[in-house]
């Protein structure tokens, strides 16, 4: 346990310290500044922006800036939906892999579309080397992009005074690709190929295996290039079934390091960013320790119930659960990257969430039940805690009598119909989601498991889904005409109702003038803001979810054996 303890404050400390300068980098790309590779970078730019026929310096309302993110996004949705159906006809394809249906195609075109990367198929079976590289790979990038461009244009909803536009979406989108995604997924990669992971375009090997004669098929492709971006991007979603558990996605100890890392890494950063951007750096660090806090209470108490609450077999000596875990990983490594990825809206994984304890299985689905806000996905987890900060401030106004005010703006009726919706849909979808599946009559034949258990695979499902994780129970079978039909409608609607909400919310905040702060103006940046604004989200998260985690995994603890 004192290793899985060293190992944990290691990874902390290297992600607070990558995490401060990549959070001011970004904010000079996106405030327009020069950064280091503008010399480079800066011809390319403003070449697509020719190509897209628009300027470097355009500005657009929220409305105008809602309908560029939601049509672009619509257009990704169409092709990749295409490119999975006619993929048997197309190249790059040795395996000779047949189209999918068209509900699984739907189902995982707005998985990826919406940074859920949710996946009712494994990669190297399902999808050809084409599609995995030309659709879902480009979709990693740009779905990552759009949620960090629209962050960008929240915190200048804060910034400007008495102004009708919030930036440009093309130039944020291009900006936040070509200085932060590309270069860092660059370079991810490379050091993932040192480790072992594949990128080739050969077509899959059959060797002869060590312990008898027959044959094993050896699955190979472009993964690196897939996987790097995956990890950043929190988009999860793996170029292989089992995801970051397979030797040839994840093959060291350094690798699975560098790959955990990078989940947390540009959420965590954003923090930073934010606090440039708004000139008030307090305002990004009480941010960022609420979401430290939580991350850190959440990885304890999964640990600690895979460490000793795990099955005890008299006569062995175990050290903790480890069905389901890769030996080179181990308990620690496993909980760390169970926390993580359901932290962030990410849904890779290096283990089996299914075959964790009951209680270190429920934190992850907690996680994502919060809303993926826990640092969150890029730009999308920091927009949904902005707006848990907006009721913790308007919350906190109600207490004193006082009209609530954050970073000099009042926050005022249609501002918390935004945040109800950025809050909310989420939630809704979840829980909507949830309750139909467990209605339709053939669901039993979609488990591996019955009772509580049976109804967490479900759960954690739909709360992956609806909450544009990606990560699942494995004992669920998505690939039914239900599963890839509500599941892709509730993705896209929790994906891109909050976005539009944060959109139109940013676009309010800009054309209000600036408040004087006085002797009233409730601090956003003390313990006690910290401490309220953590049992805000505790609140919300625990009122909504209780029974449901109480019909699953804690009933399935009290009934463990």
């Amino acid at each position: 346990m004192n290793m899985i303890i060293l190992q944990d404050i290691a990874y902390f400390v290297l992600l607070v310290g990558l995490s401060i300068p990549l959070g001011i980098y970004m904010y000079k790309v996106m405030d327009g500044q020069k950064v280091f590779l503008s010399r480079a970078v800066a011809p390319v730019e403003n070449g697509i922006y020719k190509i897209m026929g628009v300027k470097g310096n355009e500005e657009m309302s929220a409305k105008k800036y809602a309908l560029s993110a939601l049509v672009f996004s619509a257009v990704g949705l169409f092709f990749v939906w295409l490119i999975q159906m006619l993929q048997g006809v197309l190249p790059f394809n040795p395996a000779s892999i047949e189209g999918t249906s068209w509900h699984l195609a739907f189902n995982t075109a707005a998985s990826f579309v919406s940074n859920t990367n949710w996946q009712a198929y494994s990669g190297e079976a399902g999808l050809s080397y084409l599609t995995q590289f030309l659709g879902l790979t480009v979709q990693n990038f740009v779905s990552a992009a759009t949620g960090i461009a629209v962050l960008f244009a929240l915190i200048r909803g804060f910034i400007l005074r008495q102004k009708a536009t919030i930036g440009s979406f093309w130039t944020d989108l291009t900006r936040i690709t070509l200085y932060v995604l590309i270069p860092l997924s660059f370079v991810l990669a490379l050091v993932l190929v040192s480790q072992g992971v594949v990128q080739t375009f050969a077509p899959y090997r059959e060797v002869a295996m060590l312990e008898s004669r027959a044959a094993q098929t050896i699955p190979l492709g472009p993964a690196a290039s897939q996987i790097a971006i995956k990890q950043l991007g929190t988009n999860g979603g793996g170029f292989f079934g089992v995801n970051s558990a397979f030797p040839l996605e994840n093959a060291t100890t350094l690798s699975n390091l560098l790959e955990c890392l990078s989940l947390l890494l540009i959420p965590a950063a954003l923090c930073v960013s934010f606090g440039k951007a708004v000139k008030d750096s307090k305002q990004g660090k009480s941010i960022y320790i609420a979401m430290m806090i939580l991350f850190v209470a959440a990885l304890g108490i999964t640990t600690i119930s895979e460490q000793y609450r795990g099955p005890v077999f008299e006569g062995i000596v175990t050290s903790g659960s480890m069905e389901g875990k890769e030996v080179i990983h181990g308990i620690g490594a496993s909980s760390l990257w169970a926390t993580a990825t359901t932290a962030v809206s990410n849904g890779s994984v290096n283990s089996m969430h299914d075959s964790f304890t009951p209680l270190g299985g429920m934190i992850p689905m907690f996680l994502m039940q919060l809303g993926e806000i826990v640092f969150g996905g890029v730009g999308s987890g920091l927009y949904g805690m902005i707006a848990f900060v907006l009721l913790t401030v308007f919350i906190a106004g109600l207490m004193v009598g006082r009209t609530p005010e954050y970073l000099g703006k009042k926050v005022e009726p249609y501002d918390m119909k935004m945040v109800c919706l950025i809050v909310l849909a989420p939630l809704m979808c979840t829980l909507l989601s949830t309750a139909a599946a467990v209605m339709v009559p053939e669901v039993d034949s979609w488990l591996t498991n019955s009772g509580a258990h049976g109804f967490s695979e479900i759960l954690y499902a739909f709360s992956s889904m609806g909450n544009n994780n990606g990560s699942a129970f494995a004992g669920f079978n998505a690939n039914t005409v239900f599963t890839n039909v509500v599941g892709g409608i509730i993705m896209l609607l929790a994906r891109f109702i909050p976005m539009a909400a944060a959109i139109f919310l940013a676009g309010n905040m800009s054309k209000k003038k600036a408040v004087a702060v006085s002797e009233g103006t409730l601090s956003t940046t003390n313990t006690m803001f910290v401490g309220l604004l953590i049992g805000v989200i505790l609140i919300v998260g625990a009122l909504s979810f209780l029974p449901a985690l109480a019909l699953g995994p804690i009933a399935d603890y009290f009934t463990m054996r």
